[in-house]
């Protein structure tokens, strides 16, 4: 993993970067590396949340290790005070980048399916005992939790965020809706059943992933459910990623909190046991293969920590819950700036079954993919 221990030159470098926000070197815990926590405080009278996003890899198609470096990973944001941490999208299980699963057009390959089966071995049930461990390691360290997870629900995966509360309660998930290209391959469709909008003590808190963020009827139904801290997992570290970032705030009138992986090459297994397609003749150990750009961002658009280009990171923001109502007095998009007589949207939140059973009794069964 990476370290991001930094000389005095560069600490200064990157602080300008960040606009004069300080990099604050964290304690070691257990015998992981030192990461840096890029912290915008605010004034310790404000009743405000600090949040923190995660920017890590996954130990890939390794789960237990994986879950091991959650746990370092929230004991140190907690160790900060955290109260709200947001891992990236497929942190458990893992985001295959460059990776083809040997698919063309009318054909798969022996090697793509074996490939397959370790993805999916890797892939995590909902419930099952790593949705409870999860949920124990937010009520250990007093965090709300929300992580991206590979969902495994018999032989089909979905790309999945989970939601804990602080008491160590799993709250519930959003299944991506809409895979992005050769993701449709290897992730199954989710539904509108699980685009929840979770009411905590910290604010309401929803999550969209990726690229679903670029979807302008989705994002009008989390408003619509009232999301104030709006949740981002991402593995797109494209710079016009923050563009999106900062609208939907602007747009949506809440705190957006976007993570993504930092990954080097040696953060996947090596050829030829793991191949990234069409650029792994140019790759050395230590190549970025997506490069962050987490960031938090406020109601008005003001970037509050981030974006984080520099390696697997901490980075935190003190959240004030009165900026929501702020911007909303300016742009409510489904209040005072709608117009449900010229524009209405529709939202089938009821779970898409492939088949249904009926019982003797007449009490219908389904089964769900």
């Amino acid at each position: 993993m990476h370290n991001t221990t930094q000389t005095a030159e560069e600490t200064t470098q990157v602080a300008e970067k960040l606009r004069d926000m300080a990099l604050v070197p964290s304690p070691t815990v257990n015998d992981g590396p030192l990461f840096a926590e890029v912290d915008m405080g605010a004034d310790a009278s404000a009743p405000t949340i600090r949040a923190t996003v995660v920017q890590a890899a996954t130990v890939f198609y390794d789960t237990p290790a994986t879950l091991d470096k959650a746990e370092r990973l929230l004991a140190e944001a907690a160790s900060y005070g955290s109260q709200l941490v947001v891992f990236p999208e497929a942190f458990i299980g893992g985001y295959p980048r460059g990776s083809t699963f040997g698919v063309a057009i009318g054909n798969r390959s022996a090697k793509g399916r074996e490939e397959f089966r370790k993805y999916h071995a890797s892939a995590i049930d909902v419930p099952g005992p790593e949705v409870d461990r999860l949920a124990a390691m937010a009520g250990k360290y007093k965090v709300y939790l929300v992580i991206g997870v590979i969902e495994r629900d018999g032989y089909t995966l979905y790309c999945t965020v989970l939601f804990f509360d602080s008491q160590g309660r799993f709250l519930g998930k959003h299944r991506k809706i809409m895979p992005t290209a050769l993701e449709r391959v290897i992730w199954g469709f989710g539904d509108g059943s699980t685009i929840p909008v979770f009411e905590t003590p910290v604010g309401k808190i929803g999550a969209a992933i990726c690229w679903e963020n670029r979807m302008p009827l989705l994002r009008t139904a989390m408003y619509a459910k009232g999301v104030e801290i709006y949740c981002a997992p991402t593995a797109d570290a494209r710079d016009v990623w923050q563009a999106s970032m900062t609208h939907i705030a602007v747009e949506g009138g809440c705190f957006v909190l976007s993570a993504n992986q930092f990954c080097r090459r040696k953060d996947y297994p090596p050829p030829p046991d793991y191949v990234f397609s069409g650029t792994e003749e140019d790759l050395l150990p230590d190549s970025v293969v997506c490069a962050g750009g987490s960031v938090i961002i406020s109601p008005m658009g003001t970037v509050l920590a981030g974006p984080n280009y520099e390696g697997e990171a901490l980075i935190s923001a003190d959240l004030d819950p009165g900026e929501v109502a702020r911007a909303k007095f300016d742009f409510d998009v489904v209040g005072h700036y709608s117009r449900p007589e010229v524009l209405s949207l529709t939202v089938k939140d009821h779970p898409m079954t492939p088949v249904s059973f009926t019982s003797a009794s007449g009490k219908a069964e389904t089964s769900q993919k």
